[in-house]
């Protein structure tokens, strides 16, 4: 269950004198029933704010909704963990003091230095590279490991037996990452510092559950669970985030949601924002516009779309890496479309994430060398190395599709299923040294970047600050030597003239002559005195300037380092918004992931926002990335109107001409895709 600002919470219990057609209240997602609708008001605006911490990953900020789709994500991935491994893993959590990075960071380098019973890998026989499965651990001869092998052919069967030396196995990386490993850790204990695993567990895999001699003054068993010594107190209060007990008109539970139609107006004054549902409309609301219809004409089907944008951003974001030249979202849409099967953008954007593949030297690297492939991969024997790749991966719905892509009918294949191959790649590319690498890279220079953002707008505040005071002293003093804070303007723009006054090193000195001292007594304007007013007031505008120059600056820099692209947010009906920088339209995913559209114009971006209700908890930070984003969005979307109207320009030239003249095919703009060049190529030589 989802922790409570990392704290467990316990959901409350249903009414036990509850009556079938009684008139009730039901939230959704936990099924806890309410009589009063204040406290089931005050629970979903609990439920709603973003203090829930998953369980099982440890990532926080999420509503308690979201850390339960993220728990149960994150335990499927859990429940695939290898089983070879978990009774090693067990035994060194068991009891452990370390903090869980190092716990992590030990339990790889064990696993890396000790091999297990099950682990399937590769050793070297008769000269080559056989992949085998370790069925026992002898004792160590001469110092050196020795294991008890079974040989596996290309169907994973026994074909032999052989003891072999650790010496001839060929290492690989772990099969999971440190993510799945803290996950696991989390779920396979019930407390940390020291780490106890479950009852169930260490009963199961053979882990002592006795707790080492320097532990036993600090734990103790009681009904077979370790708790700490020391004494808590406890509240007999339920944790539900200040739940009232005012009463308030009913609604009849129907399918576990509500029906505001039964709803009626009350006393209590209700503090938005609130869930978005829960909104009724108020006589002190805008005029809200109506939402407009998203296009939906995509080329490849619906079901398509979320994976197609997946492949797309993914090769766009690391396009330098991948050495592929970047190409838009509606020519990747057409080639995945299209029925050639040696299309230049589908070859290159294969060969590209087979070559990380292969210069990541893992298992598919393994592979290749086994078949005494070269690295080279070209136009002609691109299938070939794709096949190895489905060959190794073994999903029996791809498999299938081999000896179609061998006789070079690849262009043949559903969209679907050239869709799931490379998103099959980009799994494993996104899992590569490099490309962790790369993203620890950027990482570092966003927060390198957001740290001189940080600073240099608190010194920008600063000297603000100061020459803000160094105007007020000049507006209410005249004819008197002023020394503000030598050197505090010392990096700050110089305006000062070269007759002695004014702004100089950070000191503003001002000498009246007796004459000019009894001008100013007399209520007589000093123009010197307004001169330095003036450049003081130019000194503010030009700390001004160069704050938004420089702040704009950093955010370009931080986008260029973008990691992966999030969604702007949701609506109301939790449809989520998604803009990608590379491709100036706003997508609309449906709350269940089935249905894709897209905003291609200012106009409706305007209607859209237009018919956001703040009152929402949803709606109101969708607008508020929308806002924030909103000129960098219409500019995209502007520029994206003109791209199309020039384009059905060229198309309708293309027809009138065509009337007289056979035009070329590749001229027309819809078929840009056929005409894709990688470029990177040409500039690698």
């Amino acid at each position: 269950m989802p922790l409570l600002k990392r704290k467990p919470f316990s959901l409350l219990e249903p009414p036990n004198d509850l009556q079938p057609r009684e008139l009730v209240f039901q939230v959704r997602f936990t099924k806890e029933i309410f009589r009063d609708y204040q406290e089931y008001l005050k629970r979903i605006n609990l439920y709603r704010q973003r203090v829930w911490t998953c369980k099982v990953t440890g990532k926080s900020n999420f509503t308690y909704e979201e850390a339960l789709v993220s728990e149960q994500r994150a335990s499927e991935k859990v429940q695939n963990f290898p089983e070879e491994f978990i009774g090693s893993v067990l035994r060194t959590i068991q009891y452990s003091m370390l903090p869980l990075s190092d716990l992590v960071r030990r339990i790889k380098e064990e696993l890396q230095e000790n091999l297990v019973e099950g682990a399937k890998l590769q050793a070297k026989k008769d000269g080559s590279v056989h992949p085998c499965k370790i069925t026992k651990v002898l004792d160590e001869e001469a110092g050196k490991g020795r294991y008890e092998v079974a040989w596996l052919d290309n169907d994973a069967k026994i074909s032999g037996n052989a003891v072999v030396g650790e010496e001839d196995f060929v290492r690989k990386k772990l099969p999971f990452g440190r993510e799945v490993l803290k996950s696991y850790i989390r779920e396979a204990t019930y407390r940390s510092h020291p780490w106890v695993i479950q009852n169930n567990l260490a009963s199961r895999y053979g882990i002592p559950t006795d707790p080492p001699e320097d532990l036993k003054d600090k734990v103790s068993f009681l009904n077979g669970c370790v708790i700490n010594n020391k004494k808590r107190k406890t509240s007999k209060e339920p944790q539900d985030g200040g739940v009232g007990k005012h009463k308030k008109n009913k609604v009849q539970m129907e399918n576990g949601s509500l029906n505001h139609n039964d709803l009626e107006n009350g006393d209590e004054t209700i503090k938005y924002p609130i869930d978005d549902q829960l909104v009724q409309p108020g006589a002190d609301d805008p005029i809200f516009t109506d939402r407009p219809s998203p296009s939906r004409d995509f080329t490849i089907q619906m079901d398509c779309v979320g994976d197609l944008l997946l492949v797309w951003d993914f090769c766009s974001s690391f396009s330098r890496l991948l050495y592929l030249w970047p190409f838009s979202f509606e020519d990747f849409e057409k080639s995945i479309c299209h029925k050639d099967s040696n299309l230049a953008l589908i070859v290159e954007t294969h060969a590209s994430l087979l070559r990380l593949l292969i210069n990541d030297e893992g298992e598919y690297y393994t592979v290749i060398q086994r078949k005494k492939r070269k690295s080279k991969i070209t136009l002609i024997t691109w299938t070939e190395y794709l096949c190895d790749f489905l060959e190794m991966i073994a999903i029996s719905e791809l498999t299938t599709h081999i000896p179609t892509i061998k006789r070079g009918h690849y262009g043949l294949l559903e969209p679907l299923v050239k869709l799931t191959i490379l998103k099959e790649l980009v799994d494993q590319a996104i899992a590569t040294d490099q490309v962790r690498g790369k993203i620890d890279e950027r990482l570092e220079e966003r927060q390198t970047l957001a740290a001189s953002k940080r600073g240099e707008a608190l010194e920008e505040g600063k000297k603000k600050r100061e020459a803000k005071e160094r105007l007020k002293a000049v507006s209410e003093t005249n004819g008197i030597v002023l020394e503000h804070n030598p050197g505090a303007v010392e990096d700050a723009p110089c305006v000062a003239g070269n007759n002695g006054s004014g702004l100089e090193n950070g000191n503003i000195t001002k000498k009246l002559s007796p004459d000019k001292k009894n001008l100013s007594q007399n209520g007589e304007s000093d123009p010197e005195n307004s001169g330095l007013k003036e450049k003081t007031k130019k000194l503010l505008e030009d700390l001004e300037r160069s704050k938004d120059e420089r702040k704009d600056f950093l955010e370009k820099e931080m986008e260029k380092r973008v990691i992966r692209t999030n969604s702007l947010g949701k609506d109301r009906d939790y449809n989520r918004y998604w803009f990608f920088r590379r491709d100036g339209r706003v997508f609309v995913e449906s709350s269940d992931s089935k249905q894709w559209g897209y905003y291609c114009s200012k106009e409706e971006l305007d209607a859209l926002m237009g018919s956001l209700n703040l009152k929402g908890e949803r709606e109101r930070a969708l607008k508020k990335q929308l806002d924030k984003y909103y000129p960098k969005i219409s500019k995209e979307l502007l520029k994206k109107s003109k791209d199309i109207a020039r384009e059905s320009a060229s198309e309708d030239a293309i027809v009138r001409r065509s009337t007289r003249v056979r035009a070329p095919p590749k001229d027309n703009p819809s078929l840009a895709f056929l005409k894709y060049s990688n470029k990177w190529k040409v500039l690698m030589g």
